[in-house]
């Protein structure tokens, strides 16, 4: 498939996990893609693994919580591709804590990166793909915004935000033809759940010690395959900002294998 041949492509979260994945992807189906990443070394790796396709791969570092470096690399992005058709709002952290022990600076190191950074990418990209061909922007919610995943009552709030997001942005620009859709990963091996990512924004969730277990009423997909890929997840975005998902806006699609049907 060529779903994406003459198609500009900016992915944040680019250097690991389920963004690695989608920047790999996309380049796999024609497309000409910027990744963004704070981790200037899971960058390279992400150029190392495009192999062939790596020409039509620029990256850039870009930490998406500090507004100026939200700027800069939007800017660098929509000029390297003479425009903007697809975004996808792919970084993000996992930290998980008993919530009377969490610091309210780690609460807001989560609002920060997944809610607040999702935002200033959308908000500086939005006048390029308002000019772009067939827009859409696919953002990054989880399973853990609509069902209870204890010690990560942060991070749910974040996510919980950037769906009620997606649906207020997908509402205001419908007319103006950017679609606006979400992803909910669940039971998914990628960097942020593992902690094997290379970015600094990708470690993984550190339970407490003392976890209560009982607590996690569903751990396993319903398919009985275990977690999967972050290929899984990188192949349902890519449909979503292709023209197979040209009907679809203003909603979110889970993919836990069933986990939490």
């Amino acid at each position: 498939m060529n779903r994406y041949e003459n198609r500009r492509a900016l992915v944040t979260g680019g250097g690991s996990g389920i963004g690695q994945a989608t920047v790999l992807r996309l380049l796999a189906e024609g497309g000409r893609v910027v990744a963004a990443d704070i981790s200037e070394a899971g960058l390279k790796d992400t150029v190392d693994k495009a192999g062939a396709h790596a020409g039509r791969l620029t990256t850039v570092v870009v930490d998406i919580a500090d507004e100026t470096s939200v700027q800069g690399g939007v800017a660098f992005a929509v000029e390297t591709l003479g425009g903007l058709d697809v975004l996808v709002n792919a970084a993000g952290i996992l930290r998980s804590a008993h919530t009377h022990e969490q610091s309210l600076a780690d609460f807001a190191r989560i609002i920060a990166v997944n809610l607040t950074g999702t935002f200033l990418v959308i908000r500086e990209a939005i006048p390029a793909l308002l000019a772009g061909d067939a827009p859409a922007v696919v953002n990054f919610s989880s399973t853990s915004a609509q069902f209870a995943h204890p010690y990560m009552a942060a991070y749910a709030a974040s996510k919980g935000g950037v769906q009620s997001m997606t649906h207020a942005l997908a509402a205001e620009y419908g007319k103006q033809g950017i679609r606006f859709t979400a992803v909910q990963p669940g039971s998914i091996s990628s960097g942020m759940t593992d902690g094997s990512g290379a970015s600094g924004q990708s470690a993984g969730p550190g339970l407490p010690e003392d976890t209560d277990w009982s607590l996690f009423t569903k751990l396993a997909p319903a398919l009985g395959e275990g977690f999967a890929g972050p290929e899984t997840v990188a192949g349902v975005v890519a449909m979503l900002a292709s023209e197979d998902g040209r009907f679809i806006t203003g909603t979110e699609i889970r993919i836990d294998g069933g986990t939490h049907y």
